[in-house]
């Protein structure tokens, strides 16, 4: 059972309009509202690839008692803690060539709602085979929340994936877990002045963790920092559509991965598809499945040198 944390889930609405136009009036084509926060995302799909798995976080209020019936439709297994804070709601605007996003903040945790929390998340590695941490910490939760998850997993026998930003991404990377998944513009807010290019990149994250990290870079890619090895692995060609749940598609996957012990080029290739397939579909949380299988059976992947230049290439 993989088990998707969201600390900070959201009602996700996505509106579609012929073009965005800043300070304009805009006619919505359509609106959808969704389970949103990133670890939701995680699950819904990895529910929708047939994965067993459970969503878990905190959830308060009519727009959290909504998230909540909405994961149930889509029959995808929850056990959320309950706070006293409304959700937040989340508006993400569409057009043709990208999407912008709105985002509430969260409702202030207190330190019992926290403390329940964590004893329920304790509870629930005996059946976790993998956890996902995912998106923000609302207010009242530690900086450090993140990273004694990642313990309490530890403890249990469970790898952890990080996927967050800030200091928690800083404290979580820390803590040691199984794999982290920042991206590019994540790991650049930490080290601002770290050098340009692919090898500034890989000094970046070694300078900072001392286990495998995948970084997203949007149409770019994937780059993979594991020890000596360095992975990289783009789509073949440029998807078009909605990127909001792209990180999240990509974390499923990699989760999935965590959990079988697959390769490297497989894992990163595997990555890659489902994220290409998420831009393609309409809201985050969805994929495209021709998407992913064409992504999927094409994509490339390149083991670079540590000095730059490349060793070998796996074609998937």
């Amino acid at each position: 059972m993989i088990v998707t944390v969201t600390l900070n889930p959201a009602l996700d609405l996505t509106y579609a309009v012929d073009a965005l136009v800043p300070h304009g009036t805009h006619r919505v084509a359509a609106v959808t509202e969704r389970p949103g926060g990133k670890g939701l995302n995680v699950a819904r799909v990895l529910h929708a690839l047939g994965e067993p798995v459970l969503a878990t976080g905190l959830l308060g209020g009519s727009t959290g008692d909504r998230v909540a019936q909405l994961l149930a439709a889509e029959g995808v297994g929850a056990s959320f803690t309950p706070i006293g804070g409304e959700t937040r709601r989340t508006v993400a605007v569409v057009d043709a060539g990208d999407a912008t996003g709105f985002w509430e903040p969260g409702p202030t945790v207190t330190a019992a709602e926290w403390a329940r929390f964590t004893a329920d998340f304790r509870g629930l590695l005996a059946t976790a085979t993998v956890v996902t941490l995912s998106g923000s910490l609302p207010p009242g939760v530690p900086i450090d929340g993140y990273a004694n998850l990642i313990a309490d997993a530890a403890a249990a026998g469970v790898p952890t994936l990080l996927d967050t930003s800030g200091p928690a991404l800083r404290h979580g990377l820390a803590a040691g877990p199984a794999l982290a998944k920042p991206n590019d513009d994540e790991l650049s807010a930490l080290l601002p002045e770290r050098a340009a290019g692919r090898d500034g990149l890989v000094d970046a994250v070694r300078s900072l963790a001392t286990g495998p990290v995948v970084v997203s870079r949007g149409a770019a890619g994937l780059l993979a920092v594991a020890g000596d090895d360095v992975w990289e692995c783009a789509p073949p060609v440029a998807v078009r559509g909605n990127p909001t749940g792209a990180g999240d598609a990509c974390v499923a996957a990699l989760a999935r991965g965590l959990r079988d012990h697959t390769a490297w080029p497989e894992l990163l290739a595997d990555a890659v598809a489902l994220a290409a397939a998420a831009v393609a579909a309409p809201a985050a949380g969805d994929f495209d499945p021709e998407t992913y299988r064409s992504t999927r059976a094409t994509a490339s992947v390149v083991a670079a040198s540590p000095a730059g230049g490349t060793r070998a290439r796996s074609h998937r």
